[in-house]
C-alpha cells in the first residue's frame, strides 16, 4: 500500500477513535499533496474515496457501540463525530437495514437467546437429557 494512503488511514482512525473532526485537506497537507491527488490516489489504493471511508469507519465504530454500550443513540452518534442525530440514523439504516434503535434491540436479543441456549445446554447432561 502506498505510504502517504497508509498513513492517511491511521489518522482518520485516531481522529475517530479520538472524536476529532476530520478534514481531508489538513490529511493532505500532512502528506504534502493536494486534495485532489489524494483524493485520486487514497481511491486507487482502496478503492473508494476518502470520504466514503471515513464515513464507513464511523459507522462501522457506532455499531460496535451499539452493540457493547449503553450509550443512547444520540451520544454513540456524537461519540462518532456526528452532531445531526437524524442523519446519523438515516445513514446507519441504510448501510445496516435497520435504525441504530432496532439494531441494538435485535443484538441483545440475539445475546439473550444465545446465552439462554448456553444456559440450558450446561444443563442437559444433569438432567438426563444428552440424548436429544
Amino acid at each position: 500500500m502506498e505510504q502517504r494512503v497508509e498513513r492517511l488511514i491511521g489518522l482518520i482512525e485516531r481522529m475517530i477513535r479520538d472524536n476529532r473532526s476530520v478534514s481531508l485537506v489538513n490529511f493532505a497537507q500532512s502528506v504534502n499533496l493536494s486534495p485532489s491527488r489524494l483524493r485520486h490516489l487514497f481511491k486507487a489504493e482502496i478503492g473508494i474515496p476518502p470520504a466514503r471511508y471515513v464515513r464507513m469507519r464511523k459507522m462501522q465504530e457506532a455499531k460496535l457501540l451499539l452493540e457493547t454500550t449503553f450509550l443512547t443513540v444520540k451520544e454513540v452518534a456524537n461519540r462518532v463525530g456526528l452532531s445531526d442525530e437524524s442523519h446519523f440514523v438515516r445513514d446507519f439504516k441504510q448501510i445496516y437495514g435497520s435504525p441504530p434503535a432496532h439494531y441494538r434491540t435485535a443484538v441483545n436479543r440475539a445475546r439473550n437467546a444465545t446465552y439462554l441456549v448456553l444456559s440450558l445446554s450446561s444443563l442437559w447432561p444433569q438432567v438426563g437429557l444428552s440424548s436429544l
